[in-house]
Order: structure tokens, then sequence, then C-alpha cells
């Protein structure tokens, strides 16, 4: 079991790529629905009792890094298949993210702006084109991932500033949503899939949905918006250290 949770965790950084039928998930993605606003209200009400402001301290506990890291795990896990409930997971997860989570930051963000911010057209172009069974030119396949290979690594250069400059305090913030990110999640998404029924790969791609670190987008948002940008850097970055442990033992009980 340990040996097949380390061939799954250490190649994560592969790439796939897979045509969908979203109807095929309206359950896990009403699952998934769940899971990010129970979660967001979790860490909310966990603020409060940590003495730390909910702006800063709730979007990371709702927001998982399901993209770069769930998508290649995901497939790792559970094979080609599993990468098309992934992916309705993560783009419920994003659209979420550029809208809701913009307004928990900054309530008079108008919402209406969201249609013009790349990820949200982006998503619904893939949706579309994997409805309309359209291919996509490979060379301009080749130009969107470039751009997206470079984008990863920007973001994480600009999380490392940020936390070249970090209190004692903001480690402590971080210690602390590094380590209520997946065991809120977790908790969450056990609830929900028996509740609606979840069984078999589904059940097992939300568990680990819900064990996920915090996204590095949070960390954007919290910059963009003013929002204690150190404090996010903290929890972004511990948590994605401590999915080192939370991950494996997420994988043990979905694969045992």
């Amino acid at each position: 079991m340990i040996l097949r949770i380390l061939a799954i965790v250490f190649p994560v950084f592969a790439i796939a790529a897979k045509s969908f039928q979203p109807a095929q998930y309206q359950l896990l993605a009403v699952a998934g629905l769940l899971t990010v606003i129970g979660s967001g209200l979790a860490g909310w009400l966990a603020a409060r009792l940590l003495g730390i402001a909910p702006r800063t301290f709730a979007p990371p506990i709702m927001f998982n890094n399901c993209g770069n890291l769930g998508l290649p795990l995901a497939v790792l896990a559970f094979g080609d298949a599993a990468l098309a409930p992934a992916v309705v997971l993560f783009v419920i997860s994003n659209v979420l993210h550029f809208s809701l989570g913009t307004y928990l930051l900054d309530h008079d963000a108008r919402l209406a702006s969201l249609w013009r911010m790349p990820v949200v057209l982006a998503s619904i172009g893939g949706l579309l084109a994997s409805l309309a069974g359209i291919g996509i030119w490979p060379p301009l396949m080749v130009a969107i991932r470039m751009l997206g290979d470079i984008s990863v690594p920007l973001l994480l250069f600009a999380l490392g500033v940020r936390l070249a400059d970090s209190s004692l305090q903001a480690w402590r913030v971080g210690m602390a949503g590094a380590i209520a990110r997946p065991l809120i999640g977790f908790s969450l998404t056990l609830a929900i899939a028996w509740l609606l029924g979840l069984e078999g790969q589904q059940r097992a791609l939300l568990l680990v949905f819900g064990a996920l670190p915090p996204a590095v987008l949070n960390y954007v948002f919290a910059e963009r918006y003013r929002q204690e940008p150190d404090k996010v850097a903290s929890i972004v970055m511990i948590g994605n250290l401590a999915s080192l442990l939370f991950i494996p033992l997420a994988l043990g009980y979905v694969l045992d």
C-alpha cells in the first residue's frame, strides 16, 4: 500500500487531457458545490474561534489545489477515467473562487466582471467544445500548454517573495490553516458522500478532493485585495507542505 501511494504522489506533475460528458457527474457536481461552501462556513467559524480575520482564513480553507495538484493526482490514483469527474470538481471550485471568493474579499466587487475573467471563459469554452465534440487545433494546444506551464512557476516565485517577508505570527496562522484545510474538507466530504449516496470512484475522488491543500490562487487574491497576503501565503505554503502527510493518509483510506 505504501509503495502504491508513493507511486501516485511522486509523479504528480504529469499532464493529461481527455474529453468528458458533464451530465454523467451531476451528483458529484452537487457534492463538490456543497464541499466548497461547507468548507467556507466551517473556515469562517474556525477563524472566529482562533481570533483570525475570517476573510484571511476562510478562503484558503474553502478553495483547494484541485488544479495542478488535484487533476494529475486523480489520474495517477484512479486511471484516465478519473480525469473527467476530477475536471468537474475543478471547474466548480474555480468558478466559485472567481465569483463567491471575490465577493468574500471585496463586497463592492462587481460580479458581472466574472464573465470577462480568462479562467471562467476558458472553462465555458472547454465545456462547450467537449459537448460539441470539437477538437482543438494541435498547434493552439501547444501554445496554451506553454502559457500554462510558465504561469505556475511565476505564481510560486511571487509566493516565495511574500513568504520571505512573513512574520512569526503569519507562520502560526499558516500552521492552523494547513491543519484545518484537510481536516475540515475530508470530514465534510465523508458526510456529503454518505448523504448523497456516492459510491465507487466518485466517492473516492470526492474524499481526495476534500483532503487537498489550499490553492496557490488564494495568495493571488489576497494580494490583489490586500487581505493580509503574508498570512495567506503562509497558509498556502505550509498547507502544501503538509499535504505530503495528509494526501497519503486520504489515499490510504480510499484505496484500502
